[in-house]
């Protein structure tokens, strides 16, 4: 029992010692996104900007747009840090009818999010994940889309300087923001962490 006693009082003393750093930073890059796979039979009307079921068959394509956003890292450990973010995001898809004589639609979608990221340290690599929220503030070419989408995020980075890394994400939705359609993004950027210690 003493002995389990000594060992829980140094475990709390080495938590307590721990050196945590908390180092902000910046994060910026493209957005690949789609709506995932649903009912695709629409039909654009343009004088009411929307898409109906219809007899013409759309595909749904992904687009290309941007992040941007902000990062708290607190490293609680050499493998470990909690990294909660705010952001910016476009996403959305593209509407590409298979009739030559409809046009492509594009739908908007922007979105101003939070995220609680687990990223686990390997020596310059590290992996993270966690939950996202996300608030819509504009759309386009949607008629009245969910206005809160819940998801998860996954990815991977790489530190190139104690300061600069790249990384890579994929953010999926579970909330039908749109029918039965969920947003699926593939991010790829670049992230700056102000006086990062390891």
């Amino acid at each position: 029992m003493k002995k389990l006693y000594f060992l829980f009082i140094g475990l709390l003393s080495g938590v307590s010692f721990a050196q945590v750093t908390f180092n902000p930073g910046i994060r910026l890059g493209a957005n690949i996104s789609h709506l995932s796979d649903g009912q695709t039979n629409y039909w654009y009307n343009d004088y009411q900007s929307y898409y109906q079921y219809g007899a013409d068959k759309f595909d749904i394509k992904s687009k290309v747009d941007f992040y941007i956003g902000f990062q708290a890292n607190i490293r609680f450990a050499k493998f470990y840090a909690l990294q909660p973010e705010l952001y910016y995001t476009r996403q959305g898809a593209k509407f590409e009818s298979e009739n030559p004589g409809v046009e492509t639609k594009t739908v908007d979608l922007s979105y101003v999010g939070a995220a609680v990221v687990n990223k686990f340290y390997f020596d310059k690599f590290n992996i993270h994940f966690g939950p996202t929220l996300e608030f819509l503030t504009d759309s386009k070419n949607i008629p009245s889309p969910i206005g809160v989408d819940l998801g998860i995020l996954l990815g991977a980075g790489y530190d190139i300087t104690k300061n600069i890394g790249v990384e890579a994400r994929i953010k999926k939705g579970f909330v039908h923001v749109y029918n039965d359609h969920t947003n699926v993004t593939f991010q790829t950027g670049v992230y700056y962490t102000f006086n990062l210690k390891k």
